[in-house]
């Protein structure tokens, strides 16, 4: 009779407790880093995001600016509001201009005349930061391309 009390955790139970124990540890080994990953990923995409859409609003409203002067002030602003919109450090945000079929790789090479009919790219760098990684580790950029069409028929 001993035996069967035994076995069903009647007596010399030296288990109690156990369970918890192992929870608190897988929690620790697999939830953790996994909480981490989603973060560190969502860090990304968020920043990926941004430069696309950051582009995006740059290139309207270069494309519909009068002259390049107040477009590159209109462009830069426009970069700021959807990069900020995205929840992203707008201080890391680069703008610069391609001759279209270029990529981004030849951005900085070239300045649009806003001339009717003229095409372009536009070209924002997000850096992206990985929460609890360092400053120095901020090699992670995000690049945003969007190609302007500026209108044949344009009142000057």
């Amino acid at each position: 009779m001993r035996w069967v009390a035994g076995r069903l955790g009647g007596e010399g139970d030296g288990e109690r407790g156990s369970a918890i124990v192992e929870f608190v540890f897988i929690a620790l080994v697999v939830f953790v880093p996994l909480v981490y990953l989603v973060a560190g990923f969502s860090a990304v995409q968020r920043g990926v995001f941004a430069a696309t859409e950051a582009a995006r609003e740059a290139g309207r409203a270069l494309g519909t600016a009068p002259d390049p002067v107040s477009g590159q002030a209109q462009a830069e602003a426009a970069a700021r509001i959807a990069v900020e919109d995205q929840s992203v450090d707008a201080t890391d945000v680069v703008l610069a201009y391609a001759p279209v079929g270029a990529g981004c790789d030849a951005a900085g090479s070239y300045a649009p005349a806003l001339t009717p009919g003229e095409e372009f790219s536009v070209c924002v760098t997000v850096t992206v930061r990985i929460p609890l990684l360092p400053e120095f580790i901020d090699a992670n950029t995000a690049t945003g391309q969007f190609v302007v069409e500026r209108d044949r028929y344009v009142d000057r």
